[in-house]
């Protein structure tokens, strides 16, 4: 992996946290960064897999033992 440097700017209240929270966690300021965008970009690419399952699903159906096709008319359903 090559590495490539990125100039951020940041308010000076967000980038005095951000330095905090590095120190807490033990890693530089730019594994920080590096650890969250990473984080962001795996989120996003789960959730749009999980998107597509969904639709796959929608677009498939469920199966619920059923045949393909009722054994039975609606008139047969509502006789009384």
């Amino acid at each position: 992996m090559s590495l490539h440097n990125v100039t951020v700017t940041l308010p000076e209240d967000l980038l005095r946290e951000a330095r905090h929270m590095a120190v807490d966690q033990g890693v530089s300021l730019s594994r920080f960064i590096a650890s969250l965008v990473e984080e962001r970009i795996r989120s996003s690419e789960r959730y749009a897999a999980a998107r597509e399952r969904a639709l796959n699903m929608m677009r498939e159906g469920l199966k619920l033992g059923m045949p393909d096709r009722p054994t039975w008319t609606r008139e047969e359903l509502h006789e009384r």
